[in-house]
């Protein structure tokens, strides 16, 4: 039996003397979504950048594809099919659209193929087509996200790190978003490994999620069992279970997402 595509045990990271993550072990399996949840400080970026090589590991191990990439550099982890769609985005707010795209393609050589994933990309994003020849940084917020993960796309990753893709952006941009990681999911096979606030969104869309609190793993399971979790109800989807004359109901609480 195969086992999963990302495997990550033990891991710890450090910010100087501050642990961000501790003992962390988490499985992604081939073609699914994955979702890590958690309030800000949680340590889910830092997860993230350690598994891209953004960031360095002081103990535990990472293998992808039955191979160790502990501690390697983000270059060598980029080739081996991992793309990273970082938080705030990042784009290169002076180069065209276009330009943009065609820098996730930086270490392919496969010219027809590119210009096929060009034209993938612009049908899953048409407004970015339409701006191919625009500077990046006049794109709005939610375009910018779009063009990040078109980015991400034009690698042709075996998996996707996506943190925080609804960060910043409105209700019906997020919901338009999330609609096109569930397509790219199911129509590309993209595995994905999505880092997110928006705990209803990410539950709704992921297949598997984990819930990190202080740089641990407290909880794990299938997206759908979360989602009745009374704990991950009341303090990440913001449903708190009350007792009305024997009857359980829920309400709405005042706490995060």
């Amino acid at each position: 039996m195969r086992g999963p595509l990302l495997s990550v045990r033990n891991l710890e990271s450090y910010y100087g003397p501050i642990t961000a993550i501790r003992g962390v072990s988490f499985d992604v399996s081939e073609g699914q979504i994955v979702t890590i949840l958690g309030a800000n400080g949680a340590g889910k970026t830092t997860v993230l950048k350690s598994v891209c090589g953004a960031m360095q590991p002081q103990k535990g191990s990472i293998a992808f594809a039955g191979r160790n990439i502990t501690g390697r550099e983000p270059d060598w982890v980029a080739r081996q099919g991992i793309a990273h769609v970082p938080e705030g985005r990042e784009i290169f707010p002076f180069m065209t659209v276009k330009g943009n795209l065609m820098m996730g393609a930086y270490a392919r050589h496969d010219r027809a193929g590119v210009e096929r994933d060009l034209d993938v990309v612009y049908g899953y994003f048409p407004v970015l087509r339409e701006r191919q020849f625009s500077q990046a940084g006049f794109l709005s917020g939610g375009q910018q996200q779009m063009l990040a993960i078109g980015r991400a796309l034009m690698a042709r990753p075996k998996l996707m790190l996506l943190d925080e893709p609804s960060l910043g952006l409105s209700p019906i941009l997020v919901k338009e978003i999330f609609a096109i990681i569930r397509r790219l999911n199911q129509e590309q096979k993209v595995t994905m490994l999505l880092v997110e606030q928006n705990a209803n969104m990410a539950l709704r869309a992921a297949h598997y999620g984990y819930v990190l609190e202080v740089g641990r793993i407290v909880l794990e399971g299938a997206c759908e069992k979360l989602r009745g979790n009374e704990d991950v109800r009341e303090f990440y989807l913001g449903v708190k279970e009350t007792s009305v004359r024997g009857k359980k109901r829920w309400k709405r609480t005042k706490r995060w997402r």
